[in-house]
């Protein structure tokens, strides 16, 4: 049994999908019960709980299992922190996984992260890190750059605002450089992993074919879409005091000012990465763009 936290995010929904349809058994930690009852509904098999509690999992994992934990957020809400998810969620699934014998360990970390870094997301992703490499099981643990295909919080969220918008706003000087990688690239990447575990102990970078700086990323999803028009670079300083008085006031602001510091670093790896370690060559930003906005 593969056993996924995560299942109902962007890449969770991409990888059960795909191992359902190659008749994969999957059980899906899940909290909202819509979303159980849509996976369910699919003949999967769902695990009601949260990550954060694990005394409702306590008990589903054997020795057969293989985890893949996926649960991450990228803003904090309430209760649900960068700690109690990224750096307490991933000690106590570890914790129950070791109780019950697992042999193979997946985690989804992120390209960049640092124990001492100043953003709260990276540093408890490393730390989490840490927590599967210490834990003496066998592990996989991808570090990916910006993913991205149908779904994706990213894309649409710079899509939405490019419908509205009469230029393309960029915040400060646009050349921070990502490397945009295909939720079907990551998908072949896993699944080499799922086939061959042992092949695949420890950490992976995983990045797409090109190093392309934030103001390329939009311009070309603006002419993608064939809504192509001016980029205004917006200073950062004024985005971040708009960022502030968003959080202050919104429950949900549309950026946040963590967010927008990673705006300003790079967050690139090796162009060669997945071609070296997984033996082939991922899409380009721009086919992949084509590919699931076009369809």
């Amino acid at each position: 049994m593969i056993f996924i936290t995560g299942a109902t995010g962007f890449v969770g929904s991409h990888l059960v999908d795909a191992l359902h349809r190659a008749g994969r058994p999957v059980a899906c930690l899940v909290r909202s019960a819509k979303k159980g009852r849509e996976l369910s509904e699919k003949g999967v098999r769902v695990i009601s709980g949260d990550i954060t509690r694990p005394e409702t999992y306590m008990g589903t994992l054997s020795p057969e299992d293989f985890v893949v934990h996926l649960v991450g957020i990228i803003e904090e809400k309430g209760g649900a922190t960068f700690d109690a998810i990224h750096t307490k969620g991933t000690s106590d699934l570890v914790k129950e996984a070791k109780r019950a014998g697992v042999r193979h360990f997946f985690y989804q970390s992120a390209l960049g992260a640092d124990r001492s870094s100043w953003s709260g997301y990276l540093r408890t992703k490393a730390e989490a890190e840490d927590i599967v490499i210490q834990s003496g099981m066998d592990y996989t643990i991808f570090r990916p750059s910006l993913i991205i295909g149908p779904w994706d919080g990213f894309t649409k969220k710079l899509a939405d605002m490019l419908k509205l918008s009469p230029v393309l706003p960029i915040p400060g000087d646009g050349k921070a450089k990502f490397q945009p990688v295909y939720i079907k690239d990551w998908l072949r990447c896993i699944s080499a992993v799922l086939e061959n575990p042992g092949h695949f102990t420890g950490s992976y970078d995983i990045g797409g074919p090109e190093h392309l700086t934030y103001q390329t990323i939009v311009e070309t999803l603006s002419r993608t879409m064939g809504q192509s028009r001016p980029a205004v670079n917006i200073p950062m300083g004024l985005m971040k005091l708009g960022a502030a008085i968003f959080q202050a006031v919104l429950p949900s602001p549309p950026v946040t000012s963590d967010q927008l510091r990673l705006l300003e670093q790079d967050n690139i790896c090796d162009l060669r990465a997945i071609e070296e370690h997984f033996g082939f060559s991922p899409m380009k930003y721009e086919d992949a763009l084509r590919e699931f906005i076009r369809g």
